[in-house]
């Protein structure tokens, strides 16, 4: 049966999963002060465990660096109490035969400045999305060197901490129109020194971040880049118009020392290019040779829409496996590794055990369920 697939072990070198099932990163919001609420994530990640994922990938976790945080109301790893708290949630997680991943970012000129009483963001150039828009200056400062060092060492140490912790692998945020893809795009990457230009050169600070995680974490410990074409805000814009110029783009990465790449697409059925039916990860696997995930609306009855960004869980059809037995296609011709699913499983914790079991119908999928921790 086509499903089977999902349902076979991954083996690799730095990471076995019992199967092909990922839970990939969704923000939840629940910190105290940067400090992840326990008795939300633990129970959170333990349901997920139970209910069959191979691994799990926690929400994006802001470093150590200051204007790295979103809006001021998810976790960080910057402090003992946020460290303290992510290590109960691992051994939750553990304790339920899952394996869970950190996911670190910084939102660069996505950060949402109303929201903190230092108004300022950065990145490459100092323009975000809103900017480009808004066919205006750009609102925020570009990177000098020391910024970009300091970045650099924030990530690194968040590293650190995360394989200290006992997490099963850590996760660089390179997609979504934040910092790390704020640098490979072109249209927000107006810099002239070596960190713009070429795709090689905006890929440059990428991999230097990736590799300084991986210097701090050693080489056994995994390491996997999130990346993807569309961004929040700009969901047609790309980060590479065709395969070389991704190429070129993910070599410096490759080089850097990442073993899973997460390809996030807004429905992991299409095409990546024109002419050729490989999505997103079919073509990452491709080009680098490395493991990749797909995510993209598997397990939902409509497409990801700028509508459902901005309301949650207003007007989402009901959850479907339409798209499944496609994206197992595809996955069985070896294009690519992984499956991740994200808002079903929070309509439904025990998604995989059903699916192996035979189940289609999941019922609807609530705003209750996208906005509590269950």
């Amino acid at each position: 049966m086509t499903r089977d697939i999902l349902f076979k072990a991954f083996t690799s070198p730095k990471i076995d999963i019992p199967n092909r099932l990922v839970m990939t990163a969704m923000g939840r919001a629940y910190a105290d002060d940067g400090a992840p609420q326990v008795d939300r994530y633990g129970p959170y990640f333990a349901r997920r465990a139970e209910g069959g994922i191979g691994l799990m990938i926690t929400g994006a976790t802001a470093i150590d660096r200051p204007l790295s945080d979103y809006d001021g109301s998810g976790p960080r790893i910057d402090s003992d109490a946020a460290r303290a708290a992510w290590s109960r949630i691992v051994a939750m997680a553990h304790e339920a035969g899952g394996k869970l991943a950190l996911q670190l970012w910084h939102s660069g000129m996505e950060r949402h400045v109303e929201a903190f009483t230092d108004p300022a963001a950065e990145g490459p150039s100092g323009i975000s999305i809103a900017d480009l828009d808004a066919g205006r200056e750009a609102s925020g400062s570009a990177m000098d060197r020391d910024a970009l060092a300091a970045t650099r060492e924030s990530f690194a140490k968040a590293a650190s901490d995360a394989q200290e912790i006992g997490f099963d692998g850590v996760e660089v945020h390179c997609g979504h129109g934040f910092l790390l893809d704020q640098f490979l795009w072109s249209r927000t990457n107006l810099r002239t020194d070596e960190y713009g230009g070429s795709p090689e050169n905006r890929a440059r600070f990428p991999a230097e971040v990736v590799a300084a995680c991986r210097d701090a974490v050693g080489p056994d410990f995994p390491l996997l880049a999130r990346i993807s074409q569309f961004k929040i805000g700009a969901y047609e814009d790309r980060i590479a118009e065709t395969p070389d110029e991704l190429g070129r783009l993910l070599a410096p990465l490759v080089d850097a020392g990442v073993d899973i790449f997460d390809c996030s697409q807004r429905e992991a059925t299409e095409p990546a290019f024109p002419g050729d039916p490989r999505n997103l990860a079919g073509w990452v696997k491709h080009l680098t040779g490395k493991p990749t995930i797909a995510v993209g609306s598997v397990g939902l009855g409509g497409v990801f829409t700028e509508e459902e960004a901005a309301t949650p869980g207003e007007g989402l059809p009901p959850p479907s496996l339409d798209r499944l037995d496609e994206v197992c296609e595809m996955m069985a011709r070896g294009e690519f590794d992984l499956l991740a699913i994200g808002r079903a499983l929070l309509g439904e914790p025990e998604w995989p055990k059903k699916v192996a079991q035979g189940h289609d119908d999941f019922g609807a999928l609530t705003i209750a369920a996208m906005t509590e921790l269950r």
